[in-house]
């Protein structure tokens, strides 16, 4: 059985008649679209996707720094960039 990952779950019909209104019932938490009761995809609001997008870039950032934690660090002066 497929897991739905979110506390709000819409049919494609549903949407269709007001994706906004739903958008805005689900106080701002995903919602998990179904097609034949199968999710097919999730809707976010805007600022959620951006909060996903940045934690995203900072799990990007400290993979590189773990990369790089055994590397030989090069001694800099600001005036000199």
């Amino acid at each position: 059985m497929q897991s739905i990952l979110a506390d709000v779950a819409v049919s494609v019909s549903e949407l269709k008649k007001n994706p906004s209104g739903i958008l805005a019932g689900a106080g701002g938490m995903p919602v998990a679209v179904l097609n034949h009761n199968r999710v097919m995809g999730y809707m976010v609001p805007a600022e959620l996707y951006e909060q996903m997008m940045e934690r995203l870039d900072d799990l990007e950032l400290v993979e590189i720094v773990k990369a790089r934690s055994g590397e030989e660090s090069v001694p800099v002066r600001l005036d000199d960039l």
